[in-house]
């Protein structure tokens, strides 16, 4: 039978894991259980006909990390275990149907998992050679599981669609109870993709999350159109004497799995932790549901949606963002930033901010342990600022040291705290003579990290975050930032805070910039507080250039005459940045407030 007229009438029953079951059951094997599609096929055909005995109607084919980078570049490793994982399964299906004539329908889907670590370039090769050889090996069902964005299976799945149109093809997604993938993908914009391309016949999610959350996403997610595959796994694990085990009950498993059924999904199965007891359990299950001993009739599919909660679904709260508002209003706008104390000492800090708020500052910034040197936490001290001195903040939000989990935490603090404003970066890395003793997290970049707040924004906060992104003006190939922001915005930057322009490239970069990018601007200001700062700052800090005109005007100079210099520098350049402007950024030099407090009354006197 074909596969669609099945999904039609019939809940399709997958079978569990592969790779979690395997090591269960051959703690002795070494190696990973893919690589026993050639060196030991008996062990892989033994857990398909379990699955097969345990009622399942479809066989993933033992082939989920095969690929060519875990295959370190040997296609012909390549191509022997994707045409062997295929060839077990088939064999596998064969030995159990006894009577053909009398045989159960029962569909091989080669299993395609993510390629991690790989450039788009790279990765998108390596899709499509896994493509060719399972087209090769005679695959006609195709699933790629457990991803986190949707681009490259849906392109794949174009690609398979153009050498075999009657494909199969189901494409799944990992997602945490939340709905969020690791890259801080949200299921209803996954949904909506998968739902907009032809070649994908089918939307799945899979592992990350137990039955019960899944089950939730089903029931108040708005999917519809195409059927729907929810593979969970066996709850959460735990680990003993470093291993990992997995301890839910199969029949509670097959209780949500049947109530993920009723929610309207068309295909079940199992994830990491599940077994052939399982599997058993849910078939019990569905075979009841329809008073025979196959599984039970599918629900019907209800109307397609985007899968997203309408504004009436969600309580506006209105936009409490003075800043913002300024910045909608046509105001020139003035965010000074302030580094965070190496201490716990945070009085300098704070009086600091005092100084700048009566100044006449807007909103204070705040880095987020420059140099990747551990500082006091910016968001943190965003919220004290916002809540003891009444001014509005806005923390720089890093993607080095935060897993997806510690930002989504990190976010709905600030939101609570009333902090409206986001600048997200990557980070600097570790220093290098470091890296043994503290470790990098880097889940994202600036763009995905930008990307999950807006998702956020848009299912989550009553009030949203205005989102920063930072712009080089001072790059040597200024055209690649320009298109990074272009991307930076698609994912829901709004405004750019550039590097200091302290050179007359940097101003034209800038003056680029504002043609070219439809985005609020806060040109960048460092005053230079002497010489030697200078030349510091074009030796060791990234971004930073000084014109050799401005450096020369330091040389001799005493400290008093150096602080004069650089407001009456500074308040030039904000003179001549202002037409591509919206507004300032103002970086502190050395807690140097004084120079500041000077600069943004020079600024304001230009404005008169």
């Amino acid at each position: 039978m074909d596969i669609r007229n099945y999904l039609k009438n019939t809940v399709l029953l997958f079978d569990g894991s592969m790779g979690t079951y395997f090591a269960e059951k051959y703690r002795a094997f070494e190696g990973s259980c893919e690589s026993a599609n050639l060196r030991d096929p008996g062990k892989i055909k033994r857990i398909h006909e379990e699955y097969l005995a345990a009622g399942c109607r479809a066989l993933k084919t033992n082939t989920f990390a095969c690929n060519p980078l875990s295959c370190r570049g040997d296609e012909e490793l390549l191509r022997n275990t994707v045409k062997a994982g295929m060839e077990i399964a088939r064999e596998a299906v064969r030995d159990t149907q006894t009577d053909p004539s009398h045989a159960p329908d029962i569909f091989i889907f080669a299993d395609i998992g993510p390629v991690i670590g790989a450039d788009e370039e790279t990765a998108t090769e390596a899709y499509r050679k896994l493509a060719d050889l399972f087209l090769e090996a005679g695959a006609e069902n195709f699933l790629f599981e457990t991803n986190s964005s949707a681009d490259h299976p849906v392109q794949t799945a174009e690609y398979i669609k153009s050498r075999k149109p009657d494909a199969f093809i189901l494409v799944s997604f990992a997602v945490q109870p939340d709905g969020y993938t690791r890259e801080g993908n949200y299921v209803a914009d996954l949904y909506r993709a998968v739902l907009e391309c032809d070649a994908v016949d089918a939307f799945g999610l899979n592992c990350m999350s137990g039955a019960s959350h899944l089950r939730e996403l089903t029931e108040k997610a708005d999917f519809g159109g195409k059927p729907l595959c929810v593979m969970p796994n066996a709850g959460y694990p735990r680990i003993v004497g470093n291993r990992m085990f997995y301890d839910s009950d199969p029949e509670y498993f097959a209780e949500e799995l049947e109530k993920t059924v009723a929610a309207g999904a068309s295909a079940v199965g199992g994830c990491c932790g599940t077994n052939p007891g399982y599997i058993a359990a849910v078939a019990a299950r569905l075979a009841q549901r329809n008073g025979t001993d196959a599984p039970g009739p599918v629900p019907p599919v209800r109307p397609a949606g985007s899968g997203r909660k309408s504004d009436s679904q969600r309580e506006n709260g209105g936009d409490d963002n003075l800043f913002w508002q300024r910045l909608s209003r046509g105001e020139r706008v003035i965010a000074v930033e302030l580094d965070p104390p190496r201490d716990a000492d945070g009085e300098k800090f704070l009086k600091g901010a005092v100084q700048l708020k009566e100044a006449g500052a807007d909103a204070i910034t705040i880095a987020d342990c420059p140099t990747a040197r551990a500082r006091m936490d910016s968001s943190l001290m965003a919220c004290k600022i916002r809540r003891e001195i009444g001014i509005d903040t806005l923390p720089h939000m890093t993607c080095r040291d935060r897993n997806l989990n510690a930002t989504k935490a990190l976010l709905l603090g600030l939101s609570m705290e009333g902090v409206r404003n986001v600048l997200a970066v990557t980070g600097d890395p570790i220093p290098s003579a470091e890296r043994d003793e503290v470790k990098s997290v880097y889940q994202f970049n600036s763009r995905m990290l930008a990307k999950y707040i807006s998702s956020l924004n848009e299912n989550e906060f009553r009030r949203p975050f205005r989102i920063y992104g930072a712009l080089n003006v001072n790059a040597r190939r200024f055209d690649i930032q320009l298109n990074l922001a272009r991307k930076k915005m698609e994912n829901g930057v709004c405004g750019f805070l550039t590097q200091p322009v302290l050179t007359e490239n940097a101003l034209q970069n800038l003056k680029q910039a504002r043609e070219e990018l439809d985005a609020v601007i806060l040109g960048g200001i460092i005053p230079v507080v002497s010489s030697r700062n200078a030349r510091f700052m074009n030796s060791e800090i990234s971004g930073i250039t000084v014109d050799e005109e401005i450096i020369r005007l330091y040389e001799g100079k005493t400290k008093e005459e150096c602080t004069e210099i650089a407001v009456r520098v500074s308040a030039a350049i904000a003179e001549k940045i202002r037409p591509y402007t919206d507004g300032f950024y103002l970086m502190t030099p050395f807690y140097r407030t004084d120079i500041i407090t000077r600069l943004i009354r020079e600024i304001r006197q230009q404005e008169k």
